[in-house]
């Protein structure tokens, strides 16, 4: 019988293991750590959902009703650990056992055609297919900055709390979701923060006429262009514009979809409060506590921290097999299907703005579908990815405007139903 390797339990490998087990698959699910849910057990404890509540669960599987709107981090954590346990999914994983290596089993076909060479800490298989749900929030990215810091320097992924920072002056650098919330952390306890801003980005507030923004039932009337605008409208009112708050750089992309945008309406309030500088230029050089900024100027801080993203590391997989545009791998298939590879699939590698649980399950019942295709055609396997690469481009994208990831997802159905067809009279031209 065919079995399948899952790479990583948290909510993506959940989705992924729970898709393949309902429908009947031989799975092993390997899981570094020695518990579900991946980085909901370590992020810092001010983190809250940005999307609300109902709508960023397991298919089938809501939040208990006493949560709040937007959940904090342990509520999520015991959320994913719950639909572990409640759907029977812990006992089909390998707790601290990690994943060495992953490689194409030997074949004169597309790579990947004849399955893949699974290492892990405790032994190796052979499998027909992998599901890498590995994650793309825990390789911390930090810029190479000239001269030495005095002080502490701390990357977002290891900021538990202010009880990390030492003294009194922090500068964060990065303004991207998490960065915003750690400048907010450090405002509310009544310590002084700078933030990084190097480029202008649009702000959105998590709530509009009292509901979360994703629960505007009239938005829905509405194309994705016209929404994109009405965001913009409302956040004007409610918010005001970037040029209101000292220092804040005005976004130069016209649309919420052009460029970056954040969902935290927290850190205007403290700038307006004083807790909260906004510094509009890049970090030149340390030089002891000085930092020094590339427009001349210069401040002293005791702690640094660094909201500076994460490499997307698939450290499992030779980076030969896995092309890359800006450091990030190519895909097809809605962030699914690899470039090049056969029978390997990414669950999670996509962030498509807006609740990201229910994303895991749908690319798993995507990749459960390209599956069975594999073993419908046999041991030559269905060419699903050099199918899919001769008719859709190839992107890299990780945060992904959500109707463009829709309409991937749409694109790579079509074409699956236009193979399934077609297979019967005409597979020697689709995997050639």
């Amino acid at each position: 019988m065919a079995t399948y390797c899952i790479v990583g339990s948290g909510a993506a490998g959940l989705s992924a293991l729970n898709v393949l087990t309902e429908r009947g698959y031989e799975v092993d699910c390997y899981e570094k750590s020695d518990r579900v849910g991946g980085h909901w057990n370590t992020d810092y404890d001010a983190l809250h959902l940005i999307t609300s509540r109902d709508q960023t669960t397991f298919e089938g599987f809501p939040m208990p009703e006493d949560y709040p709107y937007f959940p904090r981090r342990d509520q999520i954590r015991d959320y994913i650990a719950s639909y572990a346990r409640t759907r029977g999914l812990e006992r089909r994983i390998s707790f601290n056992t990690e994943v060495v290596s992953v490689t194409p089993v030997e074949t004169e076909g597309p790579v990947g055609s004849a399955g893949w060479n699974v290492a892990t800490s405790h032994g190796a298989g052979v499998y027909d297919g992998v599901l890498v749900a590995n994650g793309h929030l825990w390789d911390p990215k930090v810029p190479s900055v000239p001269g030495s810091f005095a002080g502490k320097q701390i990357h977002s992924s290891g900021y538990q709390n202010v009880g990390d920072i030492e003294g009194t002056r922090v500068l964060v650098v990065g303004a991207g979701n998490s960065g915003c919330d750690l400048a907010v952390d450090v405002a509310q306890h009544r310590l002084e923060a700078d933030i990084v801003v190097r480029h202008g980005t649009y702000f959105q507030p998590k709530m509009y006429f009292g509901r979360p923004r994703q629960e505007l039932g009239f938005m829905a009337e509405f194309s994705p262009s016209e929404q994109d605008l009405i965001a913009r409208l409302l956040a004007r009112v409610s918010i005001g514009r970037n040029a209101d708050y000292p220092g804040l750089p005005v976004p130069r992309h016209r649309a919420l979809a052009d460029g970056p945008a954040v969902v935290n309406d927290l850190l205007l309030y403290w700038i307006h409060h004083g807790r909260v500088g906004v510094v509009g230029h890049g970090v030149e050089r340390f030089d002891g506590h000085t930092a020094h900024f590339t427009d001349g100027s210069a401040k002293d801080y005791d702690t640094i921290l660094w909201a500076t993203g994460f490499h997307p590391t698939l450290p499992f997989l030779d980076e030969e097999l896995v092309p890359r545009r800006e450091g990030r791998p190519l895909r097809y298939g809605g962030g699914i299907v690899p470039q090049g590879l056969e029978r390997l699939y990414y669950i999670g590698l996509s962030a498509p703005r807006g609740p990201q649980i229910p994303v895991y399950g749908t690319q798993a019942k995507i990749a459960e579908r390209m599956i069975a295709m594999h073993e419908e055609a046999g041991d030559v396997g269905a060419g699903i990815a050099a199918y899919l690469g001769r008719l859709q481009e190839a992107d890299d994208r990780i945060d992904i405007p959500r109707d463009i990831w829709n309409a991937q997802i749409a694109d790579t159905e079509r074409l699956l139903e236009a193979y399934a067809a077609t297979v019967g009279t005409d597979e020697a031209q689709l995997t050639k």
